[in-house]
Formats: C-alpha cells, sequence, structure tokens
C-alpha cells in the first residue's frame, strides 16, 4: 500500500515537473505531430510568472465582502481614523455567525458619547417585539425578532443611553443586516477602517 501510494507520487510530480514544458510545446508547435519548439518555454514562462507574481502581491491586498448588507464587493485597507459612514473590518465571534470568527464589514454609524436610543415596537411576528436604533435622532436599523434561517435573535438594550468610550455602533441599513442592533457596539482597537474598491 505504502509502495502504491510512493509510486503516484512519484508519478504525479514528474508530470506536474513536465507540465510547463508540456504546456510550452503546445503552444509553441504549428500544428499536431510538428517537432517541439522549447524555446516557446521562455515565453510562456514570460506571460505566466509576471502575471502569478501579480495576483499574489494583489489577493491580500483587497477583501470580499460577502454580506448583501454593504454596498461593497471588494475593500482594502485605508489609513486615517475612522469617520461616520466610513467602512470598517473586524472580526466577529458569535454563535449566530457560526462556530469559528467570521471577518464582518459594515459602516461606522454611531460614535463614543452620542446619545443611542432604542424604541421597542410590536413586530410583525405575533407576540414579539422590534428595536428601533436611533443614534442622536438619526435612525439606524430596526432589529428582527428571526434570522433569515428562522432562529430567534434578541437585540441590544443599550445601558446609559450614551455610546461608551471606545467603542462604535456599527450597522446598515439593509433590514436583515447582522449587526450592532444585535450585539452592541464594537470596540475601535478591533476595528479596521476600509475603503471601496468595487
Amino acid at each position: 500500500m505504502l509502495k502504491l501510494a510512493f509510486n503516484a507520487a512519484r508519478n504525479g510530480w514528474t508530470g506536474l515537473k513536465d507540465l510547463p514544458l508540456r504546456a510550452a510545446v503546445a503552444l509553441g508547435s504549428s500544428g499536431l505531430g510538428q517537432p517541439p519548439r522549447p524555446d516557446q518555454l521562455w515565453k510562456a514562462y514570460g506571460i505566466v510568472l509576471p502575471i502569478g507574481v501579480l495576483t499574489l502581491w494583489a489577493i491580500p491586498q483587497v477583501t470580499i465582502v460577502m454580506s448583501p448588507s454593504i454596498d461593497a464587493h471588494l475593500v482594502r485597507h485605508a489609513s486615517g481614523p475612522i469617520l461616520r459612514g466610513d467602512l470598517v473590518s473586524f472580526t466577529l465571534s458569535h454563535p449566530l455567525a457560526g462556530p469559528k470568527p467570521v471577518d464582518v464589514t459594515k459602516y461606522a454609524l454611531c460614535f463614543p458619547g452620542e446619545r443611542i436610543s432604542m424604541i421597542e415596537k410590536p413586530s410583525m411576528s405575533p407576540g414579539k417585539w422590534d428595536g428601533w436604533y436611533f443614534c442622536e435622532g438619526r435612525l439606524l436599523g430596526v432589529s428582527k425578532p428571526f434570522g433569515h434561517n428562522g432562529q430567534p435573535l434578541e437585540h441590544w438594550h443599550p445601558a446609559n443611553g450614551r455610546i461608551l468610550p471606545g467603542t462604535i455602533y456599527v450597522g446598515s441599513s439593509h433590514a436583515s443586516g447582522f449587526d450592532s442592533r444585535y450585539y452592541g457596539p464594537v470596540p475601535i482597537d478591533r476595528l479596521s477602517r476600509m475603503e471601496k474598491v468595487l
């Protein structure tokens, strides 16, 4: 069994090692059965290697946003202080987000010391209540009693009517956004300022 695995790995490596040469020959031959032109290997490297290096550099520079609550598909880190309306990214650990921490991108909406209020109103779901969140009188969003998979959602209750020092309320206007409506403001030192690329 071990010998079979070793032979398979050796044959796979040989095939992988010869792949660039075979690709170059395929690109360089003038027709089926024509003599190989190994000089095409260097031309192939000249095309493929710069593209590979550029891709290797570009991928870590951007973050893909999977949430429909944010008006961006690709974002990247931006310098400077976080201002109202800026995109911010952070790692969220929450039972409803899944068993592992997830990277989340939201908008910075309400800042330390600002008045935050929540008014509970009857929900469209019988016997449930929605939380309507306001920052300095501006509506930030409305919580829902259930998530899109039917899981019950508990909304956040502000304790003293102000956003605590060192934290920011994050969210979006999307009705189904999972944000500070449910887990409260996020510490600023956990937030990274982002900017939209696409």
